[in-house]
């Protein structure tokens, strides 16, 4: 079977049959199979029609199949694909430069992926403290309830036991304290450490917002304690939260930050941002991505953020992310039984039920919605940053219905 055509699939069920005889079954997945996407909208192999909120996990944000984007790729496919970063890569340097003209940062390495992004941070990190400092530290202090990817490595400095169930011997060389906790942070460094590596807000974790002077306290911590800070802004980087990089609003700057999700516009790509200062730890060969910063990644990655940066589209996300912001905490007061919270920033918003939210997220499956669980109890809204208010509207809509049919009477809450 071929790829050539729009409508090879003729069902879901077709679909769920080769995934189920062919694909390793690392994922719970839900029993559609999304085949074509445009702006804020999915259709299955079944041809029914989605209103998406995930948005790929924060990645499209964009949407689906953004003009700009699609036309970047498909001149960058006719034209060069891959040649190795044996050689200079146009694309790759024209989106460096984009990325540190517009962040705090001076220089940047490629990847392709979140968990790449914040393994090379981590490198950094370590080769900073041996190459540049001459000292011996070894330790970096991550969160609780924290995540930071699946490879060995960022399982170890992420702050979730689940994640590290069966992988033994877990790597060293991580110490986990509370999301901001002020008094805890401060105990926990010691002799041996050399940096703080914290999401701005813990996505996976649940959408947990620090106090809004969180992230200056660390800053000032690393610069009393010359540590190196690191944020991973793998999720809430590139416009989600309302400018550009989600630390902006906090009014601070990392020594290091991780991007990768929404930077290609639904291509995969991973980038980690630093300072001069940092950055010249690593020299010719200590670090290196085959396909990092490839031309077709890059070449997508630059459409992707100039169009953000362009047309609007952080002012977007600002204004329909207080309309959601509004209409989640309207639907919440309606339900008090049943939401204990509402919380977020921009275009990544969360409701954390007095429920498991998985039969939720199914029900508004059923009617035409496409929303997210994290964390057991908490729905998570991730939707394109060019939602309209009337997205919102049918969001809401449909999520109303499905609390209205299911818990009419109480059932089910705890």
């Amino acid at each position: 079977m071929g790829v050539e055509g729009k409508n090879m699939w003729k069902s879901n069920e077709e679909v769920r049959d080769l995934t189920e005889r062919y694909v390793m079954k690392t994922y719970g997945r839900f029993p559609i199979a999304p085949v074509r996407g445009e702006g804020c909208r999915l259709w299955d192999a079944d041809g029914r029609e989605y209103l998406d909120f995930v948005a790929g996990l924060a990645v499209c944000n964009l949407g689906h199949c953004h003009p700009r984007v699609v036309r970047a790729i498909r001149e960058q496919a006719g034209t060069l694909l891959h040649v190795s970063n044996l050689y200079h890569i146009p694309w790759q340097s024209a989106l460096a430069r984009t990325i540190v003209e517009n962040s705090f940062g001076d220089r940047v390495f490629f990847c392709n992926s979140g968990a790449e992004a914040n393994e090379a941070a981590i490198k950094l990190v370590r080769r900073y403290e041996h190459a540049i400092r001459g000292g011996e530290r070894t330790e970096i202090l991550t969160m609780t309830n924290s995540f930071h990817g699946r490879t060995l490595t960022t399982v170890a400095a992420t702050g979730q036991e689940k994640i590290k169930k069966g992988f033994d011997p877990i790597a060293a060389g991580f110490r986990h304290v509370p999301f901001d906790d002020r008094d805890a942070l401060r105990e926990a460094i010691g002799e041996k450490t050399c940096a703080i590596l914290v999401e701005p807000i813990q996505g996976e974790g649940g959408i947990i917002c620090p106090a809004d002077d969180y992230l200056s306290f660390l800053r000032s911590v690393c610069d009393e304690k010359d540590l190196l800070l690191v944020f991973d802004e793998v999720q809430v980087g590139i416009g989600r939260t309302g400018t550009l990089f989600a630390h902006e609003s906090f009014g601070v700057a990392p020594d290091i930050m991780t991007l990768a999700k929404g930077l290609g516009g639904g291509v995969a790509i991973g980038a980690m941002v630093a300072s001069d200062r940092v950055a010249a730890a690593f020299t010719p060969g200590s670090h290196a991505s085959t396909f990092g910063g490839n031309p077709l990644a890059t070449a997508a990655g630059l459409a992707t953020l100039e169009t953000i940066l362009e047309e609007g589209v952080l002012d977007n996300c600002r204004r329909v992310g207080r309309y959601l912001r509004e209409g989640l905490e309207e639907l919440a007061g309606r339900h008090p039984g049943l939401v204990r919270e509402v919380r977020g920033r921009g275009l990544l918003q969360a409701m954390d039920l007095a429920v498991a939210g998985g039969p939720i997220v199914e029900a508004c499956m059923s009617r035409g919605l496409l929303i997210n669980c994290t964390a057991d109890t908490v729905l998570r809204f991730l939707p394109p940053l060019i939602v309209t208010m009337a997205d919102v509207d049918a969001m809401l809509a449909t999520l109303e219905s499905v609390f209205a049919s299911t818990f009419a009477d109480g059932e089910g809450v705890v």
